[in-house]
């Protein structure tokens, strides 16, 4: 059941670009409709599950959520301007493999995951095979390869957007459990009915701050003044679909049978869904060449997968 849990957010993550798209928006438009869609969801947690078990949330609590918004608000931001720089069957692979790497090394090191040399050596090899399964999805046809020459300043500029996006991503992965492991969150709270309690007490206030950072980047950043429009409304769509997968990728990194490092790698799976629904929904043309490689690098994506869940066998 843990693991079926964790394959929800793939599931929806991998849709919430494709979504995003075809509602439409400037990147601020959009990330400020994600989140306004993120905290609807965020509230119906708090009003149906939140408060009537009694989950208390702390000022720490708040803290901790207001912080992880506000570093998702980054990261998305990044990965929207990214879409729009390189396109989205670019972009969200790569931006898939860094967050892979940088997530599941953060969550091995600082938090200790991997605890013997066989799972780290399985554990990287795991890695390896995602990532390289992810670039291969990414591989450029020669004339996109071209046009990027042509125009190497909206290239770079969207892999600069994608660094920011990663790390962005990895605070926002990490911040929760990382103030668990500094002491700052108790391990009572942190671990109480399999981490469900700790995980849903901060969506509320994640949702919020992703709403003021969303904001901050829409004004001080993209200099975007037009957030009150048709897309951001319709990118509440989203926002809820996103917040779904945010909700059980949360729960399932708080499970100690699932665990950081594996949470997130499994939640990258919607490489697959974002990639095929960017050529197939979004139109994307892809090269036969380009379909050999997406084929096999998703195969090795689901190979790592599948060998990163399987992590805990070897400790």
């Amino acid at each position: 059941m843990s693991i079926l849990l964790a394959l929800i957010p793939p599931l929806t993550w991998g849709a919430t670009g494709i979504i995003g798209t075809k509602m439409g928006g400037s990147a601020a438009q959009q990330t400020f409709g994600e989140s306004c869609g993120a905290l609807i969801l965020g509230l119906g947690v708090y009003l149906f599950f939140v408060n009537p078990s009694g989950i208390q949330v702390s000022w720490r609590i708040w803290l901790v959520g207001l912080c992880s918004g506000l570093f998702w608000a980054v990261g998305t931001a990044g990965q929207f301007i990214a879409y729009k720089k390189m396109g989205g069957s670019a972009a969200f692979p790569l931006s898939t493999a860094a967050q892979i790497v940088a997530n599941a090394l953060l969550a091995a090191t600082i938090l200790g995951e991997w605890t013997t040399v066989r799972v780290w050596v399985f554990g990287i090899i795991s890695i390896a095979l995602v990532t390289i399964g992810a670039l291969a999805i990414a591989a450029r046809s020669k004339a996109e390869k071209r046009i990027s020459k042509s125009h190497p300043k909206s290239y770079s500029e969207g892999l600069l957007a994608l660094l920011v996006s990663t790390i962005g991503f990895a605070l926002y992965f990490i911040f929760p459990n990382l103030l668990v492991r500094f002491g700052f969150i108790t391990s009572r709270i942190h671990n109480a009915n399999d981490g469900i309690n700790y995980m849903t007490a901060i969506v509320t206030p994640q949702a919020i701050g992703q709403i003021i950072g969303s904001i901050l980047i829409a004004l001080f950043v993209l200099h975007e003044y037009q957030l009150f429009k048709m897309p951001v409304v319709k990118n509440f769509t989203t926002g809820i679909t996103w917040a779904i997968g945010n909700l059980f990728m949360f729960i399932s990194a708080a499970n100690p049978a699932i665990g950081q490092a594996t949470a997130t790698t499994l939640s990258q799976l919607g490489i697959v869904v974002g990639t095929f629904g960017g050529i197939y929904i979004l139109h994307e043309y892809k090269t036969a060449d380009q379909m050999v490689k997406i084929v096999i690098g998703t195969v090795l994506v689901i190979i790592g997968s599948i060998l990163i869940t399987n992590l805990k066998m070897l400790s």
